[in-house]
C-alpha cells in the first residue's frame, strides 16, 4: 500500500502507524540485524505501539460519549490524551 507523505499538521493515522508498527515487527523477527539496527527499529516500535494505544483509547472514549448521548446522558467534555506526552 502506497503511503501518503506526512505534514508536519497531519499527523499519521492509526492505520499507517499499525501498518509501520507491523513491518518494524517482522523485520525484527525475520532478519538477523545488526545490534544498533535493531535497537533503533525497537525504539520506534515503542513509540509506535504507546501511539496506536493512544488512538484506540481516544477512540473508546468518543465511542462512550456517543452512547451516553444516545441513551439521553449528558455527555462529559472529552479529555485531551495528547495533552503532556
Amino acid at each position: 500500500m502506497a503511503r501518503k507523505p506526512q505534514t508536519d499538521a497531519e499527523p499519521p493515522s492509526f492505520e499507517q502507524n499499525l501498518d509501520r508498527l507491523e513491518g518494524i515487527v517482522k523485520r525484527l523477527e525475520e532478519s538477523e540485524l545488526p545490534l544498533e539496527e535493531a535497537l533503533k527499529l525497537f525504539e520506534e516500535g515503542t513509540v509506535l505501539s504507546a501511539g496506536c494505544k493512544r488512538q484506540l483509547e481516544e477512540a473508546e472514549h468518543r465511542v462512550e460519549i456517543l452512547t451516553k448521548t444516545a441513551q439521553g446522558l449528558v455527555p462529559e467534555p472529552m479529555q485531551d490524551f495528547s495533552a503532556g506526552e
